[in-house]
């Protein structure tokens, strides 16, 4: 059989390394600084780019899709290329993926920390750069599709099922929980509102992490695990169940992240059961990659690259045993708001995806420098130090969750709360944060390590260069199956059938929990009292939206005896959020839920509040707003646009109110500012302002110009239509 010459590119991937590790040590340092915040929640006091609300989004957008995004995309690119025996389809295609990629993420990088952001959990960057990312992931499934088509070999290995999934369905996530109307250039305003975007957002987002962090991951394991142990796969038989069942149960498991809150009792029971369903495939794949392992564990205690796999895979069947234990009812109720959430997704983050890549770094450099790495010692250094901070990262918030949960719930015999002020519980939990500032710093360093020992390798090692390989050409076949070939044989080598299947399969999940969400509008009923925001609450809103505030703060009051009697009850109701575009409810509590803060303080005390919290709250570890305050009118030249915006999403405003609504803005901003004045040292601050302004030549903005006005009658707002209702009985 004639051989056919071909060269595998490996420039591509050395490009998607060096990505991974520069924006791994980004990612760990942001984060790093955000454990520190919690410490010392004023060390960038007045800086509002480098605010906690706003860096948050920045970490979890780099740590996901730059660090493990390009992890993933080198392992692939690598693995893809020698699994089909073919050179990617368009060194074109591979470039603009490369290099669209990295313009995705520094745009994230600058749009964030500025405050442009939609809030929606891993789905923050807004609609010019969600356009870019569908077209730069279509690029990518258009290069690994036409690779399929023109390979020399006959089989698509398990690999590149999971890498087909990931595509098809980041996809369709992508779009589906994207849908915006924009507003400007960089503001829109998502298409569905209250319980209906919240399902949509969880719908993506729980499956974000199951085909963004998860499968693309397996698909790496079941290429490098049997490669680097040269050893086969444990089992060809559960590998295939293993990923039609994942792929299919995943999908539906959304709903547990809304237990308990106003989304249909119906969507949260059926997200439970898939949940707890989702178990068995995904230990399926657990087994499978250990298993893989059977006789090699003397390699494994030399091979600080497998040492990285095991603790990777083991993290995963902890995190996939965990994650449906939290979706079931009575331990979501102690878990959802607290820290053991954040424990929970950081085992999946730092194990599984962080020393899979790191595995999967230290065996590539090497080989395509053709070297050996600089340092084994180093890599087993990197190795024990990253699992010293995992342990010290996680356990803590499992402890700080427990402690959470419990303070929250106690009552004293009198029916009051035992811990009535909620500061109590964030105190009391701070040396669970000191231990997890250390967790960061130990798990940095090893990252620092592996940044030094790529280096030098690369130094020692020959320039990375396209690899010479040969192979048969594939012989034309017969689409048909042939005589005694299983039907899932013959699926392995059609491609575009197996695409489609997939395609199939995650679809069932989405279509029967989102359609009759989204259309049977009796599913959500509204409430008469609850009433559009004014102008001047819409542009607090925003301004809610931009500082990130949804990271620390929830909106959503469970039906829980101790959240009633906390947060001034009742149970939410879907008919609340009916104009809330986008959905607020958040997924921590590190401050109180704030559904229905409106009237519970005075504004004064909400103005001293966002200027310096500790002045109100001592031992808060809320950073202060001053930007808010400063000396400069708050742009709303955009209001009567997000009005318009609203009416095409079914918000009732009237074509008057729209036409005067800079007017009632401003109207209402008055009434806050007249407020504020009842304070003798507002009035006192306020008139030293106006002398420092006319002492530096500046143009002095009244009280009611300024964004703090927003905000607080934002907040004053919050419940107050349903206490209107609630007192009209």
């Amino acid at each position: 059989m004639e051989m056919e010459q071909f060269y595998y590119d490996n420039k591509i991937v050395k490009k998607f390394i060096y990505a991974t590790i520069l924006f791994g040590v980004v990612g760990m340092l942001v984060g790093l600084t955000l454990a520190v915040m919690y410490l010392f929640p004023n060390i960038t006091d007045g800086i509002s780019w480098l605010s906690y609300g706003r860096l948050r989004p920045l970490h979890t957008n780099a740590v996901i899709f730059a660090f493990v995004g390009n992890a993933f995309f080198a392992g692939m690119y690598y693995s893809l290329q020698r699994l089909l025996k073919a050179r990617m389809f368009s060194d074109f295609l591979s470039n603009l993926h490369f290099w669209g990629w990295q313009l995705i993420i520094v745009a994230a990088a600058i749009t964030l920390p500025l405050g442009y952001t939609s809030s929606k959990e891993y789905a923050e960057l807004e609609w010019p750069i969600d356009i870019a990312i569908a077209l730069i992931w279509v690029v990518m499934g258009i290069n690994m599709i036409g690779t399929m088509l023109r390979r020399r070999e006959r089989h698509l290995y398990v690999a590149i099922w999971f890498y087909l999934a990931t595509f098809v369905t980041v996809a369709v996530l992508h779009i589906f929980n994207n849908i915006e109307i924009p507003v400007s250039g960089l503001k829109s305003y998502s298409v569905y509102a209250g319980v209906q975007d919240a399902l949509v957002q969880w719908w993506y987002g729980h499956n974000a992490v199951a085909f963004f962090l998860t499968t693309p991951f397996l698909g790496l394991m079941y290429y490098f695990v049997p490669k680097i142990a040269n050893r086969p796969v444990y089992s060809y038989r559960l590998s295939i169940i293993h990923f039609w069942s994942l792929i299919f149960i995943y999908i539906w498991a959304g709903p547990h992240h809304l237990l308990y809150s106003a989304l249909p009792n119906w969507a949260q029971n059926l997200g439970v059961a898939f949940s707890v369903m989702l178990i068995a495939p995904s230990w399926g794949g657990m087994i499978n990659g250990l298993l893989t392992l059977r006789g090699a564990w003397d390699k494994v205690r030399e091979e600080p690259v497998l040492k990285f796999f095991v603790v990777a895979i083991t993290g995963y069947g902890m995190a996939t045993f965990e994650g449906p234990m939290l979706s079931l009812k009575n331990v979501n109720a102690l878990a959802h708001y607290t820290d053991w959430i954040v424990a929970h997704v950081h085992v999946g983050a730092l194990a599984w995806n962080g020393f899979m890549s790191f595995g999967i770094i230290y065996w590539l450099i090497p080989r395509m420098t053709k070297s050996e790495l600089f340092s084994k010692g180093l890599a087993n250094f990197h190795f024990w130090i990253g699992t010293l901070g995992i342990i010290f990262y996680t356990i803590p918030l499992y402890v700080a969750g427990f402690q959470q949960a419990s303070m929250w719930k106690q009552f004293n015999p009198d029916g009051t709360l035992t811990y009535g002020n909620f500061l109590e519980t964030v105190t009391a939990i701070m040396p669970m944060y000191w231990m997890r500032a250390i967790g960061g710093s130990l798990y940095l360093i090893g990252m620092l390590a592996l940044v030094y020992n790529i280096i030098m390798t690369v130094k020692a090692g020959n320039t990375i260069e396209d690899e010479l390989a040969q192979a048969p050409a594939l012989q034309r076949i017969s689409s048909s199956r042939v005589r005694g070939e299983k039907f899932h044989s013959w699926l392995e080598r059609k491609p575009i059938q197996l695409t489609i299947l997939a395609t199939i399969a995650i679809l069932i999940g989405g279509i029967i929990q989102i359609v009759p969400t989204i259309m049977v509008k009796s599913n959500i009923p509204t409430i008469s009292s609850v009433k559009p925001y004014t102008p001047l609450e819409l542009e607090g809103r925003d301004l809610y939206i931009r500082e990130g505030c949804v990271g620390c703060h929830s909106q959503s009051v469970r039906p829980f005896r101790h959240e009633v009697v906390r947060y001034n009850g009742p149970q939410a109701k879907a008919g609340e959020f009916v104009y809330d575009h986008p959905f607020l409810w958040g997924s921590k509590r590190t401050g109180p839920d704030l559904l229905r803060v409106g009237g519970k303080y005075n504004d004064n005390w909400h103005f001293n509040h966002m200027w310096n919290p500790q002045s109100t709250s001592a031992g808060s570890i809320m950073p202060g707003y001053k930007w808010l305050f400063d000396n400069k009118p708050m742009d709303i030249s955009l209001t009567q646009k997000k009005m318009q915006a609203m009416i095409s999403l079914g918000v009732p405003y009237t074509p008057e109110e729209v036409a005067n609504a800079q007017r009632t803005l401003r109207e209402q901003a008055v009434k806050i500012e007249k407020s504020l004045e009842s304070d003798p040292d507002f009035v006192k601050s306020y008139e030293d302002s106006r002398k420092k302004a006319a002492a530096k030549g500046e143009k002095f903005i009244p009280m009611n110009e300024r964004e703090i006005v927003a905000l607080i009658a934002y907040i004053q707002r919050l419940g107050t239509d349903i206490k209107v209702k609630e007192t009209s009985k």
